[in-house]
């Protein structure tokens, strides 16, 4: 009798908890104006390359950008996974204000991400022009824990650098080093040194 208890309250927390799992998080609210109106800053650097979790990291450019964040995606099973586990789409100037993300749907996967314009009269290249998906290599556990916590709606501030990464079997990734760019190989591999949520 009690083994039926016991199976029939692990069963509810299953459920209890498979049901939390998939009710949406509460909207963030933002304010109106633009939220990040500068561009992010990079600089040139070269130097030693370094290991991370079986990965050779070289240093392209040191990285600072203050945006909204307008999308999150978490990856667990590709192959850069271990290594950046999050990636986010991140809006600047005109793509920090809700004027103009709000025409727009956004959305992630397999390392893009992509704008729907709600009608066609929007300036999809203008908004290009101001975001960009960034797959984000966490140098400590405290700055992942952060990177992990952040939602859409946010507003962050992420230092570090910009790196080109390989392995030994010959798995290669590499970083932009323009906000022009679209489609692959457009993404930022950004080595993030400092994470804050504003």
């Amino acid at each position: 009798m009690l083994g039926d208890r016991v199976k029939l309250a692990i069963a509810c927390l299953a459920l209890i908890g498979g049901v939390a799992a998939l009710w949406p998080e509460p909207r963030i609210r933002t304010p109106e104006g633009e939220l990040a109106p500068r561009s992010p800053r990079q600089e040139p650097l070269t130097g030693p390359a370094w290991s991370l979790h079986g990965y050779q990291l070289e240093p392209r450019a040191r990285f600072d950008v203050e945006a909204r964040v307008l999308s999150v995606e978490h990856y667990r099973w590709d192959a850069g996974a271990r290594l950046a586990p999050v990636d986010l789409a991140l809006g600047w100037g005109p793509m920090s204000d809700n004027r103009l993300v709000g025409r727009f749907r956004i959305t992630q996967g397999s390392r893009f991400y992509t704008l729907y314009p709600e009608d066609p009269s929007i300036d999809v290249g203008q908004a290009l022009l101001h975001s960009a998906n960034m797959h984000l290599i966490p140098a400590t556990a405290g700055v992942r824990r952060i990177l992990e916590s952040v939602r859409a709606g946010h507003l962050v501030r992420l230092e570090g650098i910009l790196v080109d990464v390989s392995r030994s079997d010959g798995f290669e990734w590499r970083t932009s080093l323009r906000r022009d760019d679209t489609g692959a190989g457009a993404c930022e591999l950004f080595w993030v040194a400092s994470a804050h949520v504003l």
